[in-house]
């Protein structure tokens, strides 16, 4: 279980995360919804630890992760994935390489630096671009694919880190309709076939509602909804999103219209190539 006590983080005056509490158990799908600036982000990282909490505790199965240090926090780092909006690869290396990256907390600087990857490691990686549909690009450039592949690989990449957890920060945010689900459905069968806990934030409640058991709703570094995808109401969301009455829930939709998880890989995307105190059960 995760579980994150009276977690807050300031920047100067400003408190981008807000004595947040909850626990997530094992095996769950979590979506942190809210506009831009709630601090949905800020959690992600404090978790992961690329920030330091300025109060409070995180901890998975009992570990007291917001004080690890050295060898234990890079150990932490292998077991808890992120993935990011902008992919976060390196254009000019080729799709295998990059996905081989995500064994740098496990191999060493020296190793991944030099791209010296045991034979089963490789397998790991070209398994886990199979299981995606792109394994077909193993070999190009990274910096060649379009946005929906590159933010696939940036999902093998965690994979073969072999998490406990994956972090997903807003991993839909810049891509089209079909290749936000093919994203989300990769997610999905990773948290039911793997049992990895995934906790993602998003901007949309058609897909928070369709893909997560559990939402969260933040406002200015606050939790203030928690519940299952039916108990968020209208006026709910009105509050989380900061709109009035002309709120329509409609306008934050990516149109993902058919069942999750089911949609078929396709070999190509269509896109173009890229260069507060409560504490919540889930």
């Amino acid at each position: 279980m995760l579980e994150i006590q009276s977690l807050t983080k300031k920047f100067g005056t400003l408190r981008a995360v807000d004595n947040v509490s909850m626990r997530i158990p094992d095996g769950a799908m979590v979506g942190i919804i809210g506009r831009s600036g709630a601090g949905k982000s800020t959690v992600l990282r404090l978790v992961n630890r690329l920030a330091d909490p300025t109060e409070g505790k995180i901890r998975f199965h009992g570990q007291d992760v917001a004080n690890l240090k050295g060898k234990a926090l890079r150990d932490w780092q292998a077991n808890c994935a992120m993935i990011f909006q902008q992919f976060n690869l390196v254009p000019r290396l080729d799709v295998l390489t990059n996905v081989m990256l995500g064994r740098l907390n496990h191999v060493g600087t020296m190793r991944s630096l030099f791209r010296l990857f045991t034979d089963k490691e490789r397998m790991d990686g070209l398994m886990a671009l199979e299981r995606l549909g792109i394994e077909q690009t193993a070999l190009q450039q990274a910096g060649t694919l379009s946005g929906g592949q590159q933010q696939r690989v940036a999902i093998a990449r965690a994979l073969v880190q072999k998490p406990k957890l994956i972090l997903a920060d807003e991993p839909i945010a810049s891509l089209d309709p079909m290749n936000a689900q093919l994203v989300m459905d990769a997610l999905k069968r990773i948290n039911q076939e793997d049992g990895i806990t995934v906790v993602c934030n998003l901007h949309t409640l058609d897909t928070a509602r369709k893909y997560c058991e559990h939402i969260v709703g933040m406002s200015a570094g606050k939790v203030i909804f928690s519940g299952g995808p039916n108990d968020l109401t209208t006026d709910q969301a009105r509050e989380i999103y900061g709109a009035g009455e002309e709120f329509n829930e409609a306008a934050t939709s990516t149109s993902i219209t058919t069942e999750g998880a089911s949609a078929e890989i396709p070999d190509e995307a269509e896109d173009e190539p890229m260069p507060s105190g409560k504490v919540v059960n889930l």
